[in-house]
């Protein structure tokens, strides 16, 4: 039981969009990461997501579904600012992004047991969140 330092902890690693876990809270994890760039489009069936942004701007991008007259669904985004949070609700495809080679820093508070990037595997996937 000790005050963790979030700006002390995201200073400890410099790889992007490679999570780090600073706390649990019952079945929840506690998470920094850096990103840059654009992401991966992705779901995460039975878990929601939060995420707070530390430092920069996110883009959070979502899909919006074709609605009952035809009509094919877009893409639309949500700008999350420095000290605000944004929580992506599970089932909902989302890919978060950067702009203007800006490095964003975030925490971000999910079950433990959700995958990096759901079902979808891509390069960017890390299996394991290393404690730091």
């Amino acid at each position: 039981m000790k005050a963790i330092n979030i700006k002390d902890k995201h200073a400890m690693f410099s790889k992007q969009w490679h999570p780090h876990r600073i706390a649990t809270v019952d079945d929840m994890q506690v998470i920094l990461a850096k990103i840059k760039g654009e992401f991966v489009w992705h779901s995460h069936e039975n878990e929601d997501e939060l995420f707070q942004v530390v430092k920069g701007t996110l883009y959070m991008q979502f899909r919006e579904a074709s609605d009952e007259a035809g009509s094919e669904g877009g893409i639309r985004t949500e700008v999350v600012k420095e000290g605000e949070i944004i929580v992506v609700p599970k089932g909902v495809e989302h890919n978060p992004s950067t702009k203007n080679d800006e490095e964003v820093h975030l925490l971000l508070f999910e079950k433990l047991n959700t995958a990096h990037t759901g079902n979808v595997k891509h390069e960017r996937t890390q299996t394991e969140y290393p404690k730091i």
